[in-house]
């Protein structure tokens, strides 16, 4: 019956000592110190903590004198044939099997000390055995590395043992005096429930408060998706003061700071919140902190008013968070707090998480910015290209006519400058209309007739209504050209050129045909892909190479040339080009209004 009476009152009092210790993992310092790495200074602060949940455990316990059990509360200090059946071991095991061997041997021998300053029976035998006790449990935790809190039932089962061998030293220690004897008959069960079940209940606590952590961490990591999702429209237009002022009024509404500044690498672009002063607005950046962030690139804490810059009484703390872009700093962000208590591990991981976060975001905009001007600055090298061929030819035919007749070559000359005005007008756009594309291929037929004379028959056939639909510059020119100069070559009879534009479901329909050589059979399936050059009946040339890759730039793969030799004879070079948003509204209205 003492034995049940003396178990149900230590349970009693470990459930005070648990109540306890659950208020400290709700303090955020406690939950602070899970979240740090461990190192001498976390290590000797988790030593003092549970050495000290152990202590409680002492004053918690219960006196036993002979076969009297004395229920009294912070008991000063023992007689010699006093013992006290107490929840010590929980602190300590707990302190092992979470922070390790060097934790649990210090907090063993903090409670080891009290207990031999208590005195009694188990008072030497306590100072013995707790660190070892604290030692082996450090030991243990090593086979459950990869855990990053043991599981409750694993560390219940461990902490069955501690107890047991507890006693044992209590035996050891007195030489099995009878009265040791009967001390651990009488608590050595109580004791192995009590702070076993200590033991797991605590452990379950902290893990639940770590998980708890956990979902804070993953609840602010997409905060920060969002928030950086918010902000990420102004900056990347580039730092600026108008853009940096946007950005820096959606941080601080959505991260409930203090106040939040932005900066580039030299000066203050815009400051909200707390502290905003007239004039803050291209200040040089004056913080050694900020300084530091930028030479390094890392994340930068400030945690005393003296290292924040400018001073504001509300202001005590500040995370400053670098931006990249392209591989180099290109700025800050400062986020300010009352104080550095509001700096939790949380923030400083929602910190890490929106500066990469920004930073990736920022080279992604700033890939696609220079993918877009270098694709820009390429279809424009396209489009400027003239063939020499062609301007050599006409200049000579020039000088020929100035001789014979003179009427004849002002006219090439006039069109040539026609011609050369309007390639370089037309390359300054992606697409240009229908109708100055046929103005432009018109003018460079007039140009060709010059020299070919009778030789060359052009026949051009558009639907009506096409006239504004927009195609590339420089699309039918340079197929017509092919036509002239390679499929006629080596041939004597007139040549027919067939120039179609047909409107179609899904876009403008081009086909380009002529009663020339055709293509060589060899390169017929690699046409387009690159340039081909060769002798024998003709080749393909850069002009075609050129509208291909301009057409698979602007319209996808599905409007890239396609090239065939029909049965008739000849060549024949066709491709679609997709009608744009408005082009494809006035498709759709026109075959309704058909339909109607």
């Amino acid at each position: 019956m003492r034995m049940q009476h003396l178990t149900l009152l230590l349970m009693e009092r470990m459930g005070l000592l648990l109540l306890i210790t659950f208020i400290l993992t709700r303090i955020p310092q406690f939950r602070y110190l899970l979240d740090r790495r461990p190192d001498w200074r976390t290590g000797l602060t988790f030593s003092l903590v549970f050495g000290l949940v152990s202590i409680g455990g002492t004053y918690a316990g219960v006196t036993i004198t002979g076969d009297r059990v004395d229920s009294s509360f912070l008991v000063a200090s023992l007689q010699p044939e006093e013992a006290m059946a107490d929840s010590a071991l929980i602190g300590v095991m707990v302190a092992g099997l979470l922070g390790g061997v060097a934790v649990g041997t210090g907090a063993g021998l903090i409670s080891g000390i009290h207990a031999y300053s208590l005195g009694g029976i188990t008072g030497v035998a306590d100072a013995v055995s707790t660190p070892i006790l604290g030692l082996l449990a450090g030991l243990v935790a090593r086979f459950f590395a990869e855990e990053r809190v043991i599981a409750p039932v694993k560390a219940l089962f461990i902490s069955v043992f501690a107890p047991i061998l507890q006693m044992g030293v209590v035996l050891i220690v007195n030489e099995s005096s009878p009265a040791a004897i009967h001390t651990v008959d009488l608590i050595g069960i109580p004791m192995v429930a009590a702070n076993s079940v200590g033991v797991g209940i605590l452990v379950a606590m902290i893990q639940a408060a770590m998980k708890e952590e956990e979902r804070a961490a993953a609840s602010e990591t997409q905060r920060a998706l969002h928030i950086a999702e918010m902000a990420l429209p102004f900056l990347k237009q580039g730092l600026t003061f108008e853009t940096a002022e946007a950005a820096a009024s959606v941080l601080r509404r959505e991260l409930r700071a203090s106040a939040v500044a932005i900066t580039d690498t030299k000066q203050i672009l815009a400051h909200a919140g707390t502290g905003m002063m007239p004039g803050i607005q291209g200040t040089p950046i004056a913080s050694e902190l900020s300084r530091k962030a930028i030479q390094t690139g890392e994340i930068q804490i400030a945690r005393t008013k003296e290292q924040i810059q400018p001073h504001h009484p509300a202001i005590g703390a500040a995370i400053i968070v670098p931006i990249r872009s392209g591989g180099q700093v290109a700025g800050l962000i400062k986020l300010y707090y009352p104080s550095v208590r509001q700096i939790r591990p949380v923030e400083e991981a929602f910190a890490q998480g929106l500066s990469k976060l920004i930073s990736i975001q920022l080279d992604i905009a700033m890939a696609e910015q220079l993918r877009s001007l270098m694709k820009d600055a390429e279809l424009k090298a396209l489009q400027a290209q003239i063939n020499p061929h062609f301007l050599f030819n006409t200049l000579n035919a020039i000088v020929t006519l100035i001789r014979i007749k003179p009427e004849a070559a002002r006219r090439v000359t006039v069109q040539l400058g026609h011609y050369m005005r309007m390639n370089l007008t037309m390359t300054q756009a992606p697409l240009v209309p229908l109708y100055k594309e046929l103005e432009h291929l018109h003018t460079y037929l007039g140009i060709v007739n010059i020299r070919f004379e009778d030789q060359l028959s052009v026949d051009c056939q558009c639907d009506p209504g096409l006239e504004s639909v927009s195609i590339p510059p420089s699309t039918l020119q340079p197929l017509v050209e092919n036509s002239i100069h390679h499929g006629f070559k080596g041939r004597t009879d007139k040549g027919d050129i067939h120039v179609e534009l047909r409107r179609g479901a899904d876009g403008v329909h081009i086909m380009v045909k002529d009663n020339g050589n055709g293509f060589p059979a060899e390169v017929l399936e690699t046409l387009g892909a690159a340039p081909v050059t060769g002798g024998g009946s003709g080749s393909t040339g850069i002009g075609v190479y050129n509208v291909n890759r301009r057409l698979i730039h602007l319209f996808g793969p599905e409007a890239r040339l396609r090239f065939s030799n029909p049965p008739e004879g000849g060549a024949r070079i066709e491709c679609t080009i997709p009608y744009q948003a408005e082009e494809r509204r006035e498709t759709k209205d026109e075959s309704d209004d058909r339909r109607g």
